[in-house]
């Protein structure tokens, strides 16, 4: 009895031990934690194509990840580095929209709006209301959200320093698995099997290619959106289409889409340029605005065998609840928790997985 109880004892002991040393560990390393998890789906994203560019420069592994770690800090850079040149280009033209926006009378409302089916009543109505008001009256009302916005906009300005630190470490981190990728494969792998045996083997796959599959179609349907639009605008003539098109890119990652930057750019098409660019650009702007309906089924299909619905839940969730990184995160918990599951109802001789639901 008292050998069971020493025995009990030292259990305890031990697992509290351990559990201390996993919380010291993990805060200690939490600084590091959003760019390790950024480098990480980065990495198992491109890594096909870090394979492919190996191939091209004679199999020297050391080359192709200066190539993929230039590439990356390009990709990053160079749409900040545009804004900000068309911004300074275009320092004037602001400036003279700015001097002359409060004299500006909003024209009446469209013939067409009042008879759009439900809502176009109350959009003509309130089109109406403004044009009555003026755009002083306009900007008197926008200009204490507009002050929030300024002062939410300073705090962030605040902090770009320390963003810019932790891109710079997401790109280290990113270029060390690159040259060592093998080897954190290996360590993932010998983790989960010595975790769940034969399953956790299976589950590796089944991870890349989550994250593969939701890079490929959140990020790649983001990119030809925000394109594609940004073409559309610029065919238009539409004002600063470079600073619009990268506003596009971020509401499309985060699953906003291109209407809050296109139906706008709509309108002001019909009143500046004309009723002819004014079609022009509402066409466009709906193809951009409906082609993720189905570019990025096909795309998220070609990464691994999960459902949509598991896919658009985890990426929706993720966002909501950890952010922007959240968007790979949550499809990758949700297709190994629902791995887990299916081999869960396969223990023992137990029911098979649904058709199609195979890990």
């Amino acid at each position: 009895m008292e050998q069971s109880k020493g025995d009990l004892a030292k259990t305890v002991i031990s697992i509290m031990a351990l559990c201390s040393l996993i919380t010291a560990v993990f805060w200690i390393v939490r600084p590091f934690l959003a760019a390790t998890i950024w480098a990480t789906f980065i990495a198992v994203s491109t890594w096909p194509l870090l394979l492919r560019v190996q191939k091209t420069l004679w199999g020297k592994r050391g080359l192709a990840v200066a190539v993929m770690t230039l590439a990356l800090l390009l990709v990053a850079l160079l749409p900040f580095l545009g804004a900000v040149a068309t911004l300074i280009n275009n320092g004037d033209a602001i400036a003279n929209f700015a001097k002359a926006l409060p004299a500006y009378h909003l024209p009446p409302p469209p013939g067409f709006l009042e008879k759009v089916p439900v809502v176009g009543a109350k959009a003509a109505t309130g089109w109406e209301k403004l044009a009555e008001g003026g755009m002083q009256g306009l900007m008197d009302k926008v200009s204490p959200y507009a002050m929030k916005v300024a002062q939410w906009f300073a705090a962030k300005v605040g902090s770009m320093g320390v963003l810019f630190v932790q891109f710079l470490l997401t790109v280290v981190i990113t270029a060390v698995l690159y040259a060592s990728g093998e080897n954190a494969a290996a360590t993932v792998r010998a983790f989960l099997h010595r975790l769940l045996g034969q399953r956790g083997d299976d589950l590796v796959p089944l991870i890349a290619g989550a994250i593969r599959g939701v890079a490929m179609g959140v990020v790649v349907t983001a990119l030809a959106q925000a394109f594609f639009g940004g073409i559309g605008l610029a065919i238009a003539g539409v004002p600063f289409a470079g600073p619009l098109t990268a506003a596009m890119l971020i509401l499309c990652i985060a699953q906003v889409g291109p209407g809050l930057v296109l139906i706008p750019a709509v309108i002001w098409a019909f009143y500046s340029l004309g009723t002819g660019w004014g079609i022009f650009l509402l066409f466009w702007s709906l193809v951009a605005m409906t082609m993720d309906n189905f570019l990025k089924p096909v795309l998220i299909k070609s990464g691994a065998p999960i459902p949509l619905l598991v896919v658009f839940a985890g990426v929706l969730g993720g966002l909501m609840t950890l952010g922007l990184v959240g968007i790979f995160v949550g499809p990758v918990v949700l297709a190994v928790a629902r791995a887990l599951f299916l081999a869960w109802l396969e223990w023992d001789g137990g029911m098979a997985p649904p058709p199609g639901g195979e890990a």
